[in-house]
């Protein structure tokens, strides 16, 4: 038997009656992901790199099912439905060398091309994947090789965090990124691994000595492996007693605050810990401190903060599950929460079965006691609505009505990562065709999407420097009490950081600078 106990509290300024919660069990750790392929993430979809995050989950859970024996005709139906629309979305953004880039018509992209060849080449176990497409990937790839055995960095990385200190992404990121992928092909990869060696005593890169141990795990170089694993156990964050109800993560450096490339860190860790050709009991042990941390910072949906983090912790966690499966045991879940007695069964019968049940008072204490032999994950989801934040943090938005225009001021505190403007549109109103305006052409991409207009900065914003867009909309229903609309703007790599404002114009100009 084993108990625990939580207290949810409302912030002071919600708005009233807007809260609404609700409590879920799963009989496994993926569930929740597995119960929402299609929506794991509530961010826009609009380039290659952000397609991934509905084409990747999709090859793991898969996996995971097909190696416990768990897998149905309907998952089945349903995922490789979601791989076959992923896939070909994906082609939009191919070269006709067989590289990739963010978003169409850019450069091809080393780390993106990577990554796409590792996710296809695992996919077409499930779905077809033109072998000529997986072969030309993988020739543009050796083609970028240099005689150290690096790879040639070309194509933008839009999340800085993974950069060292704001200016590049270390070498050893791309050439550990591709050799994962050539890996995966049954191929090995001597020269970048000795590239990989020789690096390993200048590594002052938490990221990069994660993502190190696990390519020498995939590559079967325990010594080196072990070498990077004791260097990583001694940066850990540790919380509570390992292994029994112990947390263990990673964090870029001290004063790291990025969750989402915290839990890619953490996820390549496990991955490094799973990946052998076999895994002591210790292992196991260690591994479900990572995995206990993890699964605190999914999101109601089943994925994470953002893509990257989202498709490496799956991968992991679906790994994880893999190894510690069992189908016998059953469990029962009883919690005593503000809105009453709640009771929850799991057996061998329900262990996918998504069951949920929505709290009538929300704010309180919750106490849990779980008996039984099988694993169970309890969530509890709160969402709520607040004013509009106007706090600067990273981003600022002021919207001062001139006439019927408006001027919107975004100030990140330094370059930026790909920044998403969201602009809610005004009930009754749809933007013209021809979209948001750029006169500089910092807008990368827009798109409509249910009442928003998504706006996509993929060029760095740079300090002092002006750009100029606007936004016309046009009156298709007349609406009475109209209310004002939202427009935020945020980090897409940490959403955490984002600033609100409304407004009121049918024509929106928005200027932009940063400080």
């Amino acid at each position: 038997t084993l108990t625990a106990e939580r207290d949810l509290v409302l912030p002071e300024n919600i708005i009233p009656e807007s809260a609404h919660g609700s409590l879920s069990v799963l009989g496994d750790i993926l569930g929740r992901a597995l119960n929402n392929l299609d929506g794991l993430l509530r961010m826009p979809y609009g380039c290659g790199e952000q397609n991934m995050a509905l084409l990747a989950p999709n090859i793991y859970v898969l996996e995971y099912l097909a190696n416990t024996d768990q897998m149905t005709k309907a998952i089945k139906e349903k995922s490789t439905g979601f791989l076959n629309s992923g896939y070909q979305r994906q082609l939009n953004y191919r070269h006709y060398d067989g590289a990739y880039s963010t978003f169409r018509g850019g450069s091809g992209n080393t780390w993106l091309t990577a990554f796409v060849l590792k996710s296809f080449v695992k996919a077409k176990t499930f779905v077809y994947i033109d072998p000529e497409v997986i072969d030309l990937s993988k020739t543009w790839l050796e083609g970028k090789q240099q005689t150290n055995g690096s790879f040639q960095q070309l194509g933008k990385l839009f999340n800085n965090r993974m950069k060292v200190w704001g200016r590049r992404i270390p070498n050893e990121v791309v050439c550990t990124t591709v050799s994962v992928a050539i890996i995966c092909m049954r191929h090995q990869q001597p020269q970048s691994l000795t590239f990989l060696n020789e690096s390993i005593s200048s590594l002052d890169n938490t990221y990069t000595r994660a993502l190190l141990a696990y390519v020498f795990t995939l590559a079967g170089d325990m010594k080196t492996r072990a070498i990077l694993l004791e260097q990583l156990d001694k940066d850990a964050v540790r919380q509570g007693e390992i292994p029994t109800w112990g947390f263990i993560h990673w964090t870029q450096k001290a004063t790291e605050t990025s969750a989402s490339l915290s839990v890619e860190i953490s996820s390549y860790v496990l991955l490094a810990k799973l990946s052998a050709s076999s895994t002591t009991r210790e292992e196991l042990g260690y591994a479900s401190g990572i995995v206990r941390w993890l699964a605190r910072q999914q999101n109601s949906y089943g994925g994470f903060s953002s893509t990257q983090d989202t498709v490496v912790a799956l991968q992991a966690l679906a790994l994880y599950s893999s190894q510690v499966f069992t189908p016998e045991g059953s469990s029962s879940v009883l919690a005593q929460s503000p809105s009453g007695h709640l009771t929850f069964e799991v057996d061998p019968t329900n262990k996918l079965l998504y069951q949920e049940k929505w709290l009538k008072d929300v704010a309180g204490k919750y106490q849990f006691e779980v008996k039984g032999t099988a694993c169970v994950a309890v969530q509890l989801a709160l969402k709520y609505n607040i004013p509009v934040v106007t706090d600067d943090t990273s981003f600022s938005i002021q919207i001062k009505p001139e006439a019927d225009c408006s001027k919107t001021s975004l100030r990140p505190k330094s370059t930026t990562n790909m920044v998403i403007l969201d602009i809610k549109v005004l009930s009754g109103f749809v933007p013209t065709p021809e979209g948001i305006h750029s006169d500089d052409y910092q807008v990368t991409s827009s798109r409509s999407v249910t009442d928003h207009v998504i706006c996509f900065f993929a060029t760095q914003l740079l300090p002092g420097k002006p750009t100029h867009h606007s936004l016309e909309l046009v009156q298709e229903l007349p609406m009475q009490n109209l209310k004002p609309a939202v427009v935020k703007i945020y980090d897409y790599y940490q959403p955490s950081e984002q600033m609100h404002n409304h407004f009121m114009q049918t024509l929106l100009s928005i200027t932009e600078c940063l400080i």
